[in-house]
């Protein structure tokens, strides 16, 4: 009776979560709009950090509570789901076509943070504040190579807000103030839960976050990509998932270590191999076509499938 209750308790974080973030960021964005900044802005910071909220707000809460392996995790392995599970799904589905700039600047990018984080971490085995810093440099590296992009590719970033839409500041600040309340208390739940379900079944915290608690962060960003291309707008998922990548590491994981130092153990070397791994396998995907089709995103969901019993052994 006791783990139902857990399992319970874990997708009512999980949903607290989702929801949390969509009424955040929709609240935020719409206030900021209203106050006159450009949409450009708006998509950069509010939106874009607000997909990666769920991660942050899970991974700050377990780091603060001690539960380390599932900081590392959740980061690590919604990575590596979103890449080889939510991409090969999405490329199943229908096609996707890649962006020029996407295959030459950002998938690199994502594949050197990726392993810089790695060699982070095994250095001293934690990622501290110092490190937190270096990330959120990168951070601010890769903000402006946005706001380069948008004033290059008009395509590339779309529009965060609809400006027609007047509503009352006070309703956008009630979602903000309860989008807000939400994620922390979802976090909270989640983490609680997604301990105790570690302890009952004997797994450890970095399997927990590595599976169970990077699937439902991952949960947003596996919707909207099956949904776009069911609706044949599949072109955004690539760019989605791997800004989502590049956030998780950089906003995430750097916020998280400024916060509080985030130990890292020499057991996430493997899966911090295999989410490079899963990045290179997805350009070389790619690079030919400039598309990932239905025979990468069969070779992704296989990569995964070797990856998770892995996992369970």
């Amino acid at each position: 009776m006791e783990m139902i209750l857990q399992f319970v308790l874990l997708v009512v974080g999980f949903v607290m979560l989702i929801k949390g973030a969509d009424w955040f960021v929709e609240g935020a964005s719409k206030v900021a709009d209203r106050f006159g900044i450009p949409q450009i802005v708006i998509g950069l910071t509010i939106v874009a950090m607000g997909t990666s909220l769920p991660e942050a707000a899970v991974s700050i809460s377990a780091a603060l509570k001690g539960s380390a392996d599932i900081t590392i995790g959740n980061v690590v392995g919604s990575n590596i789901m979103n890449v080889l599970v939510i991409l090969g799904l999405t490329s199943v589905i229908r096609a996707i076509a890649v962006k020029k700039n996407t295959i030459r600047y950002e998938m690199p990018f994502t594949i050197a943070i990726t392993a810089i984080l790695a060699v982070m971490g095994l250095m001293d085995n934690q990622v501290g504040r110092m490190e937190g810093g270096i990330l959120w440099v990168f951070m601010i590296l890769y903000l402006s190579y946005l706001v380069w992009v948008s004033k290059t590719d008009k395509d590339a970033i779309e529009e965060a807000t609809k400006a027609d839409e007047k509503e009352s500041i006070l309703k956008m600040l009630v979602m903000i103030l309860i989008g807000a309340g939400m994620i922390v208390w979802g976090s909270d739940i989640t983490v609680d839960a997604a301990t105790a379900i570690a302890k009952s079944f004997g797994m450890s915290e970095r399997l927990v976050g590595l599976t169970i608690v990077a699937f439902g962060t991952s949960l947003p960003e596996l919707v909207t990509s099956c949904t776009a291309a069911i609706k044949g707008k599949a072109d955004i998922a690539v760019g989605n998932i791997v800004g989502s990548n590049i956030f998780n590491i950089l906003f995430v994981v750097g916020t998280t270590a400024l916060i509080t130092p985030v130990p890292y153990s020499a057991n996430f070397m493997i899966d911090s191999i295999v989410a490079v791994a899963a990045m290179i396998l997805l350009l070389v995907c790619v690079i030919p076509k400039r598309q990932l089709g239905r025979v990468g995103g069969i070779l992704m969901l296989l990569g995964y499938a070797g990856y998770f019993v892995y996992l369970i052994k």
